[in-house]
């Protein structure tokens, strides 16, 4: 499994991100307020420091669908307890459960329409712990999304713990 360590388990690439992708999704999150307008007045937002329309950091240009999906040989159920293992080509450590540890995201350069985002999912580390309930292995994955420009635009490891 230690070999594992840095392999690539998705690729996606989205369509090209829209003003109007980035007005709904901010009038979505601000329901049922008005959403502020660097999201959808281009003369306004373009007087703004950021020099026109931008996305909210957490917007998510794969959340309708992408334009190249992932697309592993094999594709088990992300709640499978091997399912990194498996989508790695390598066996799993075969424990019976699996819990959410968090997530953290970092953010680089706004994502603006006609941006065209590709994310690379790969396996960061393993770390084995002792816990109550015997030893657990805590596994980080990263998702680093990238402009066309190969600009990071955000940074996201997420956590789990199995045992």
């Amino acid at each position: 499994m230690a070999a594992a360590v840095g392999g690539v388990l998705a690729v996606r690439v989205s369509y090209p991100v829209s003003a109007s992708d980035i007005r709904r999704w901010a009038i979505a999150v601000y329901f049922p307020d008005r959403p502020p307008r660097q999201y959808w007045d281009a003369a306004y937002a373009a007087t703004l420091p950021t020099g026109g329309i931008v996305a909210p950091e957490e917007f998510n240009p794969f959340a309708w669908m992408a334009a190249v999906p992932e697309a592993p040989a094999i594709k088990p159920s992300s709640t499978h307890p091997d399912s990194v293992e498996i989508r790695l080509g390598v066996p799993g450590p075969g424990l019976t459960f699996q819990l959410n540890a968090g997530m953290e995201s970092e953010y680089g350069v706004w994502m603006r329409p006609g941006d065209v985002i590709t994310s690379v999912t790969s396996l960061k580390h393993y770390r084995e712990t002792a816990g109550r309930l015997g030893l657990m292995l805590i596994t980080t994955l990263e998702d680093r999304w990238t402009n066309q420009a190969g600009e990071l635009v955000q940074l996201a490891q997420s956590t789990s713990i199995r045992y």
